[in-house]
């Protein structure tokens, strides 16, 4: 099932998220559900705040991304409780874009190598190191659980420039291709 995707401006996306406990009914249908939600959304990585849970839950699909970088062939996954370790000081910046932010892309500084601890939906333990534009889509799913968005990266004066951007977006002027959930108007 399609989930809508909650979009900028709306509280859950702020909200630092819970972890996920092993007893959680109905877990294997949220991963599809979500997957479901990215494709049919043309994401590569979707979290659980933006279907409105705060919940530490990603799924990615990096494959899209392989013919330019060869690390993301094959790279599908369900991450959980994921903890991201920062193994590399030296950052990169390219583009990115989110499903929350729709319209909007902005160059992004991250880290190339990074740890990811998880558990899967069988909820069985993983641990890898991940490098290059991978760790990029890792870091900016993992930052949604945090109550971060990739803006919270970009200088001050790039946020002022994209200002009535955003509020196009808050105000529900901004439309998407995938169904979505505009913040609540404020009274």
């Amino acid at each position: 099932m399609r989930l809508p995707v909650y979009l900028y401006g709306h509280p859950v996306l702020r909200k630092t998220c819970s972890d996920i406990n092993p007893g959680r009914e109905g877990i294997k249908e949220l991963v599809s559900d979500m997957f479901a939600t990215m494709y049919a959304s043309e994401g590569v990585g979707l979290a659980g705040p933006q279907v409105g849970l705060a919940e530490r839950i990603v799924v990615i699909d990096a494959d899209p991304f392989k013919d330019s970088f060869p690390e993301c062939e094959g790279r599908k996954f369900t991450l959980i409780n994921p903890e991201v370790e920062i193994l590399d000081g030296d950052t990169v910046t390219r583009s990115e874009g989110c499903l929350s932010l729709p319209g909007l892309s902005e160059n992004v500084p991250r880290v190339e190598h990074i740890r990811l601890r998880w558990v899967d939906e069988d909820f069985q333990p993983h641990e890898e190191e991940i490098s290059g534009f991978l760790a990029r889509i890792v870091q900016h799913e993992c930052d949604h659980l945090e109550g971060k968005l990739y803006i919270d990266h970009i200088s001050m004066i790039r946020r002022q420039l994209i200002k009535g951007k955003l509020n196009s977006i808050l105000t529900g002027r901004t439309r998407c291709d995938y169904p979505a959930k505009y913040a609540p108007r404020k009274k």
